[in-house]
């Protein structure tokens, strides 16, 4: 495992879980990867959210504190780990999780990044398994994957909640599935019947109803340009732009008998 030394020369193991601010409130641990694509330290480039498409543009982890160099190489540290060296990942999460600090927590899995492949994904599932005294959650847009790999057969101490804005919404049953949404206020989202996860980001696995509605951050170029529109909406009038598309390239192919 990386080690630091500490100012009183003690050697110590680096954290993988993390708090950030509003997490720790609530008393939350949290694992972070970089958002959407980024430039790897090999000149590579990697999408670490394969079904992200009109949530990429607004993503609130891809600005502010989230591009501060420190914080940008500690997410790609956490990439190349899970990534590269799966079974390292796993046995170092698994590891930690046996501290007693974690004993009856709730961890996040990505306040930023997705479940990149099956492989990470299956990963994390077995380190669940391994951690019983732990409890996981995460939102994800990764609908297909979860419906193959999750759901038949999912941890007893794991919930999630799937996530507009990608190319699966389709996949997702809006009246019986849960789902979050991000709405450009609160008053907007009590207007079409989504709870409010305001008071505790754990509301998106624990609220009675399936209707997840999440305020978006008051990041003032974000907001105007998702306007009154919601994560949903934008990728539902994507889709139809593209279906559209492909209807009209489709009657261009079509020879004259």
């Amino acid at each position: 495992m990386p080690e630091s030394t500490s100012g009183a020369g003690r050697t110590t193991t680096k954290r993988l879980l993390t708090q950030n601010s509003d997490l720790k409130r609530i008393g939350v641990f949290n694992w972070t990867l970089p958002a959407f694509v980024i430039e790897m330290p090999d000149g590579s480039h990697f999408n670490v959210c394969p079904q992200a498409s009109a949530c990429a543009p607004l993503c609130y982890a891809r600005v502010g504190a989230y591009r501060f160099k420190n914080v940008r190489a500690a997410h790609v540290r956490n990439l190349l780990l899970c990534r590269d060296d799966p079974a390292e990942f796993e046995t170092r999460m698994t590891e930690e999780l046996k501290h007693k600090r974690y004993s009856g927590k709730w961890i996040r899995i990505h306040d930023s990044g997705e479940f990149f492949s099956d492989e990470y994904l299956l990963t994390w599932m077995r380190i669940m398994g391994n951690s019983p005294t732990v409890r996981f959650y995460c939102y994800t847009k990764e609908i297909s994957r979860f419906k193959r790999l999750v759901t038949i057969d999912p941890p007893d101490n794991f919930l999630w909640c799937y996530s507009l804005g990608g190319k699966e919404d389709h996949l997702i049953d809006l009246n019986t599935e849960r789902h979050a949404d991000v709405f450009p206020d609160v008053e907007a989202l009590i207007a079409a019947n989504y709870t409010d996860q305001t008071e505790s980001d754990l509301l998106s696995v624990l609220s009675e109803s399936p209707l997840v509605g999440i305020p978006a951050n008051r990041i003032p170029h974000l907001l105007k340009k998702q306007g009154s529109e919601t994560f949903g909406s934008l990728q539902r009038a994507r889709d139809e732009k593209l279906r559209k598309k492909k209807a009209g390239a489709g009657r261009d192919f079509t020879l004259a008998l």
